[in-house]
């Protein structure tokens, strides 16, 4: 069900942005630093998008790396306490060791 109404959302967004791009296909002169180019106003709303998507994943990566290391550090830690935690029990069971 899940499926179906991610699918039916997904359809819904891809509609009306198709009929955006349909709507605005007047070229716009875009200025930057090298030069400038014209290109249909769709086209550069959606480039700038994904160019803002892929900057704010690299904004994100570095804590998104120290976090996985963190974690990493965190469960050897655990699993040290736990070996450590096991050697205390055998020790201290009359009878065995």
């Amino acid at each position: 069900m899940k499926r179906i109404i991610f699918l039916l959302f997904f359809l819904v967004v891809l509609a009306i942005g198709l009929a955006f791009a349909v709507i605005n296909l007047e070229p716009v002169k875009v200025n930057y630093y090298l030069g400038s180019v014209e290109m249909p106003l769709a086209l550069l709303i959606v480039l700038s998008l994904a160019v803002g998507g892929v900057l704010g994943v690299l904004a994100t990566m570095g804590k998104i790396m120290g976090a996985k290391g963190e974690a990493l550090r965190l469960r050897r830690t655990l699993h040290d306490a736990q070996k450590q935690l096991e050697n205390l029990r055998a020790t201290a069971q009359p009878g065995k060791g």
